[in-house]
């Protein structure tokens, strides 16, 4: 063979083995491709085996991370299929630590307390397979801000005992423009079948009553699912819950300006009745069906802050022991005893539209009227003030909306 032609053999022979070794490197020879060879193992059997090695075990983390808005009743929800949770750890973003607890199967795990608003959260989550094998999951999210979101406060409170005339008042701390939304996340409901209807006094307050007072002794169920409800622009319900309370013995009681006198009844009954005081000709009591909101055993009562100033612009009286207290109205409208009126009881009407009934200073001495009445009554029950020569009092005036009639109450429901 001539100088030229060995030349060309050995670069034929040379790219030929070239393209061997380029083809080598990228799948094997035949011998590891068959499971041979000198036991070296293929790329497809190295990504099998690490497959597994790796954790069968399906963390889950609601909200979504990285989710702001969040609810802060069923956020932070941790479940886990095909194995079992072994640690969650959950943090603020100040390093506070929130308590939780896995389920007794280990499947799920949930905080133990409603979470803040306004709070970014930090989770991180172990499971473990079947095998023992470990999986980790980390997460953020952030909770509705108050700003974006809103709160009813309600009355009664949960688990109370109740007059017949207690109506359910809800006062939300932003304007809801989207009433028929948030009426319907909320239901009210009595053991007694009394058909329930809800009425709006503005974009803040909501109150429910039957067309009757309560049934005694029923019991009244009150559910707040507001929960993500878009009350208004971009504005969202946080409150998931149930309240109940009891409605106690029918009370009801009469004040009569003219003649002076309260009538108390009991399933309609007199039990008793006590001399007053209402309103002098120029301070004259409200009328109207009124509803016992507050009950203080000693309270001060300063002119001043219901409009009866003096030319300085003092209270016309500052009273600071009143005795045996309870609320009527927003305005002021009080029934509580009084210690310092000599002989008006059943007499005479000199108050600034309070009524009065004779009592001891210090509210110490159980025996008065005063007393007598404060201790036989509870919140929500009714006192029927006649007789006064003022206007009725207006619905929303405190928990007064039995003196608007059915038709007109069922008229401002949004659904």
């Amino acid at each position: 063979m001539t100088d030229g032609k060995r030349r060309k053999g050995l670069a034929a022979a040379s790219a030929l083995l070239g393209g061997v070794l380029v083809l080598s490197a990228c799948s094997g020879n035949d011998a590891d491709a068959s499971g041979g060879g000198d036991g070296n193992t293929s790329q497809a059997q190295v990504d099998e085996a690490a497959a597994k090695k790796t954790s069968e075990a399906q963390i889950k983390i609601t909200p979504a991370n990285g989710s702001d808005n969040a609810s802060i009743n069923n956020s932070a929800t941790v479940t886990v299929s095909k194995g079992t949770l072994t640690d969650v750890k959950m943090t603020t973003t100040d390093g506070t630590e929130v308590k939780g607890e896995i389920s007794a199967d280990k499947t799920s795990w949930k905080p133990s307390a409603q979470l803040e608003r306004a709070t970014t959260y930090r989770l991180a989550v172990t499971a473990q397979d079947s095998e023992g094998r470990a999986a980790h999951e980390n997460s953020s999210f952030t909770t509705v801000s108050k700003s974006n979101s809103f709160i009813g406060t309600f009355t009664p409170d949960d688990g109370t005992t109740v007059g017949v005339g207690m109506p359910v008042s809800i006062n939300f701390d932003k304007e809801i423009t989207n009433k028929a939304a948030v009426q319907k996340a909320i239901t009210v409901n009595t053991t007694s079948g009394q058909e329930v209807a809800c009425h709006w006094f503005n974009t803040q307050r909501m109150d429910c009553r039957p067309e009757t007072y309560w049934q005694e002794g029923s019991t009244v169920t009150l559910k707040l699912a507001l929960d993500g409800v878009e009350g208004a622009d971009g504005v969202y319900g946080v409150q998931q819950k149930t309240v109940t309370f009891k409605i106690g013995r029918n009370q009801v009681s009469y004040v009569d300006a003219q003649t002076k006198q309260m009538k108390v009844t009991q399933d309609g009954k007199t039990v008793r009745t006590i001399p007053i005081s209402a309103g002098s000709p120029e301070n004259k009591t409200y009328e109207g069906q009124m509803v016992i909101s507050e009950k203080y055993k000693e309270t001060r009562m300063d002119g001043s802050t219901v409009g009866f100033t003096d030319d300085d612009g003092k209270g016309e009286y500052d009273i600071k022991d009143v005795p045996h207290a309870m609320r009527l109205s927003t305005s002021g409208t009080f029934i509580h005893g009084n210690y310092w009126g000599k002989g008006i009881f059943g007499s005479v009407n000199t108050s600034h539209g309070c009524v009065g009934l004779e009592d001891a200073k210090g509210a110490d001495d159980p025996n008065t009227p005063g007393a007598w009445f404060y201790n036989n009554s509870i919140i929500g029950d009714v006192v029927v003030v006649q007789n006064t020569g003022d206007k009725t009092i207006a619905p929303d005036n405190g928990l007064n909306g039995w003196n608007m009639d059915w038709a007109q109450w069922k008229a401002g429901s949004a659904v």
